[in-house]
């Protein structure tokens, strides 16, 4: 994947990831402009194409099918993708203000937020109706109202609103519900039309032939009247009538973002964007917008996905000509868009210009455009990579075949598991030093461990330890935090409280704004978690370089019984292990383009979460040996507890909990570029051919950046400590095997593919 080479001069943020959005992400991926950096921020990283979503219902089409992954697609781009849901425009100071996470500074930027449903206005709406936008609230919904229907508590489904995506999607509705249902007869179906009736707006023809489809398929209208009142279980209509129903659909006439209207931004009547010909804000020439936010100036558009998708190419180059201080050029809607209504079955109607079409072959159409729109942001092409480093073509005297696989591989390492050297290369390295001898070193590396312990003559002992690595994620502000979490963590396995930390800092080359921001993010982030911990940050130094790295010297406290050493397992005990593992491969498969954008962002929360509550369960329940596992894999640092402890272990595979995605990024193939350093420890495992053969069997390799810690407690608190530290917040936690008496064999770990369920089982871990 090619990723952004050169200093940053211009930042242009990408609000919501809409239909015209993706197109500029896709827009710039193809021709990339040297010195701009896209940053996409969006709610949710999975957006939905609504062109498809009445197939969805109606059970065409898989969730994954009609969602553009905004993973793989930024890493194309070579933007950044922050999974956050915007809430402010400091429109003065240039910064997107964001519900979670710091402002986010642009020189340009572009909204293409959508809408929200319109329920203010009709009392009980709010809190009684189900709203069809935003579209990715509304799909965990209608799953539920699907139970409910199955269950037999609902049979009555009444939709409000019919425009094209109400008749559309509440016969997508009832095909699918009495096809699912043991009586369909019993089920209920209403469209409430309004005093426009049933697609007002279109064509007689394509009304009539609608009518006809909803009196065939035995759905009420009611029209005439407007909603006047809703209430839990029924509508009162403007003329008096109240219609009973089960379940209330709402897609009436949307409505623009509230925080538009604290921008100073220019709107109209209703609250949307005005924007001029070319896209842009009124007034500005640094703020853009497209899709259902915005009232275009020059002739009101419908909010329609069709004119969003036409919308994205004219966005893109206006941004770059804004960019280069080339000419723009305006956005002609067009006059009669081509409509192709489906009927919930695979039949449909279409019509343009005033013709009028239906049948199945409407719907083979319309099926062949939608899947050729979403193939144009799955199906990416190959792009080469931004060039950097020394030449190492084939006319080098140095490029052998063997050098020119390795410096391949040097290239892609994915610089998480904190960046670190192979177990094997690192004991070498170290083998032959030999630190001055002082008694205060309580363990130093004559005797490594997480961290070092040093007597300063107190009634507590200093526990010191530093991590330094580049950044692996695109958003600084989440690279600070892991970097943080990633630090504390040995201090957390030594049974230590952090007390102090300086920082050692890496930016890279640019303009002093751009490295300014980034610099304050990152450290924001981090200053987020130090502080969390109680660990105050006490200084650090700053260099430049080729890629923002970031890392901490932590000294930390514990007291003189209680410090937790790998050498602590005791034969019966129960091994515990607070996170999921499988950062290693998922990181690798997103630089890659390889990784869903939802699992990676499950992965990065997974990181953000501190061991310190973590380590307080695991002392309140007797913890006798600890570590966090990181770039050397959980298995690698089981292998070190075991040796340490002069015991054996044995670890049952399902019990392991394991990150969303991870197995399928493993399965394709996708590992750390650590991941063949750790697979020496192999030989570490008894009966490996049988071994190999088991489910999971790579993952216990991959490393980690940021993981939980690896614990042993007494069996009979074992079940105890899980319910705790479930509570506490670690959904995946699990007992995921058993430390052994150190036997005759040679190797000391077993695996095993299960065990009977009577101990605590793992979860899967779910993203966040």
């Amino acid at each position: 994947m090619r990723m952004n080479a050169g200093p940053v001069v211009k930042d242009v943020v990408l609000v919501g990831a809409g239909h015209a959005h993706v197109a500029v992400l896709r827009n710039f991926g193809m021709t990339p402009l040297p010195g701009v950096r896209l940053t996409l921020i969006t709610r949710e990283v999975d957006t939905p194409y609504s062109g498809m979503l009445p197939g969805h219902i109606a059970g065409h089409y898989a969730a994954d099918e009609i969602h553009i992954d905004t993973g793989p697609l930024a890493r194309f781009a070579g933007a950044r993708l922050y999974q956050d849901e915007v809430v402010g425009l400091d429109v003065a100071g240039r910064r997107v203000i964001c519900r979670d996470r710091p402002p986010v500074p642009y020189d340009i930027v572009s909204l293409d937020i959508g809408s929200r449903p319109n329920t203010a206005d009709i009392p009980g709406a709010a809190e009684h109706a189900l709203p069809v936008k935003p579209i990715d609230g509304f799909l965990p919904r209608f799953a539920a109202l699907r139970a409910r229907v199955l269950a037999g508590t609902s049979r009555h489904v009444l939709l409000v609103g019919a425009g094209a995506g109400g008749v559309e999607l509440l016969l997508a509705t009832e095909h699918r519900l009495r096809r699912e249902v043991a009586d369909p007869a019993a089920l209920r179906f209403t469209l409430v039309a309004g005093s426009g009736g049933v697609l007002p707006g279109f064509p007689a023809a394509l009304r009539a032939r609608f009518r006809a489809v909803l009196a065939a398929r035995g759905i009420a209208v009611e029209a005439g009247a407007r909603v006047a009142a809703v209430e839990a279980g029924a509508i009162t209509l403007s003329d008096g009538r109240r219609i009973a129903a089960d379940e209330i659909l709402w897609t009436t006439q949307a409505a623009p973002a509230a925080w538009l209207a604290e921008t100073g931004l220019a709107l109209d009547e209703r609250g949307f964007l005005r924007v001029d010909a070319m896209l842009r804000a009124t007034g500005r020439e640094d703020v853009f917008a497209a899709g259902d936010t915005i009232a275009f100036d020059p002739a009101p558009i419908p909010r329609s996905g069709v004119y969003a998708v036409r919308a994205g190419p004219v966005l893109a180059d206006n941004i770059r000509a804004t960019l280069t201080g080339g000419a723009l050029r305006p956005y002609r809607p067009q006059r009669d868009a081509l409509y192709l209504i489906s009927t919930g079955d695979p039949h449909a109607v279409g019509t343009r210009n005033g013709l009028v079409l239906g049948g199945r072959w409407v719907w083979r159409w319309k099926d062949w455009i939608d899947r050729r729109f979403m193939r144009r942001f799955r199906d990416l092409p190959a792009m080469p990579g931004a060039a950097s480093g020394p030449a190492a073509g084939p006319a080098s005297p140095l490029a052998d075949k063997a050098a020119l696989r390795d410096i391949s591989a040097i290239a892609m390492r994915c610089g998480g598991c904190g960046a670190k050297v192979g177990a094997t290369v690192l004991s070498r390295a170290l083998g032959a030093i030999a630190p001055f001898p002082r008694p205060e070193v309580l363990v130093g590396l004559a005797a490594p461990d997480d961290a070092a312990v040093v007597d300063t003559g107190g009634p507590r002992l200093s526990v010191q330890t530093v991590d330094y690595f580049r950044a692996i994620v695109d958003d600084p502000w989440r690279f600070g935090m892991i970097a943080a979490n990633h630090a504390l963590g040995d201090i957390y396995a030594m049974g230590g409280e952090p007390q102090t930390a300086l920082a050692i800092a890496t930016v890279p080359y640019g303009l002093e704004a751009k490295v300014e921001a980034d610099l304050s993010a990152m450290m924001d982030g981090a200053n987020a978690v130090l502080r969390e911990a109680g660990c105050a940050l006490v200084g650090g130094h700053t260099s430049e370089g080729a890629e923002l790295s970031l890392g901490f010297a932590v000294n930390g406290l514990v007291a003189r019984d209680a410090f937790l050493r790998k050498g602590g397992l005791r034969p019966g005990d129960a091994l515990v292990l607070t996170k999921p593992i499988g950062t290693g491969t998922l990181l690798a498969a997103d630089m890659r383009g390889l990784a869903r954008a939802r699992w990676v962002q499950a992965a990065i929360r997974h990181m953000c979460v501190s061991n310190r509550r973590a380590a307080e369960v695991l002392a309140h329940h007797d913890v006798s040996a600890a570590t966090d596992v990181t770039g050397f894999g959980l298995l690698g640092h089981l292998v070190e507890m075991t040796r340490a402890s002069e015991v054996d272990a044995r670890l049952i595979l399902d019990r392991i909990p394991v990150l969303d995605g991870a197995r399928e990024s493993v399965g394709r193939g996708v590992f750390s570029s650590l991941q063949p350093q750790n697979v020496r420890l192999r030989r570490a495992v008894r009966d490996l051919d049988r071994a190999q053969a088991l489910s999971d069997y790579p993952l216990l390799f991959d490393p980690q950046t940021a993981g939980g810690l690896l614990a042993s407690v007494p069996a009979a608190r074992a079940e105890a400590c899980i319910a705790a530290l479930h509570e506490a917040g670690y959904a995946a936690a699990s007992v995921i095997g058993h430390v052994l008496a150190r036997s005759d064999a040679l190797e000391p770990i077993v695996l095993v593919p299960s065990e009977p369920a009577a101990r605590p089982a793992a979860r899967e871990a779910v993203p966040a």
